[in-house]
């Protein structure tokens, strides 16, 4: 098998990362890019992504396959059958720490092996001014400092900013 038949590390990554995060008390939360895929209530998606608690509490009949995320929640009191493909979670992370992973956006993977584009190349005009173009994640301090500037080294006693996930456009 080659790397190209190899199956993709995401459900597996997904699994490591729920586990670290029940192993150490931490409430596990999946961001979902929301397409007709995802079977989600739609009255809680805002701006085409759906944030959702996947720990024991949260759910019933979890399953973690590697095609599919499989549970049952409540929302408002009333029980709901929740359906995500793994292609669709961009990110897992513990909602005490914010510490996990962000995946490509299935949106931005799918453009990149359409055409990829040379480095340095200016965005097309219907990609870069599309709202709902990809967007990518990077981890960065709540109060970071203007781009461009030099970072403040790490204050003694461990007193740096906790990270945060920050869209860059």
């Amino acid at each position: 098998m080659n790397a190209l038949d190899a199956t993709s590390t995401r459900p597996y990554l997904i699994r490591a990362l729920y586990e670290w995060c029940t192993d150490n008390g931490f409430t596990p939360y999946i961001a979902v890019l929301v397409d007709e895929t995802v079977q989600v209530p739609r009255e809680y998606v805002k701006d085409g992504e759906i944030v959702l608690n996947v720990s024991f509490d949260a759910t019933s009949a979890l399953k973690l396959g590697n095609d599919f995320i499989e549970f049952k929640a409540r929302f408002a009191g009333t029980a709901r059958e929740i359906l995500v493909p793994i292609g669709r979670v961009i990110a897992i992370y513990a909602r005490e720490n914010g510490q996990g992973m962000a995946f490509p956006s299935p949106v931005a993977a799918a453009a990149s092996e359409a055409a990829p584009a040379p480095a340095g190349a200016p965005l097309p005009a219907e990609v870069a001014e599309d709202p709902a173009a990809p967007k990518v994640l990077q981890l960065a301090p709540v109060d970071s400092a203007e781009e461009g500037s030099e970072p403040e080294p790490p204050k003694p006693g461990g007193g740096a900013p906790r990270p945060a996930l920050k869209r860059v456009k």
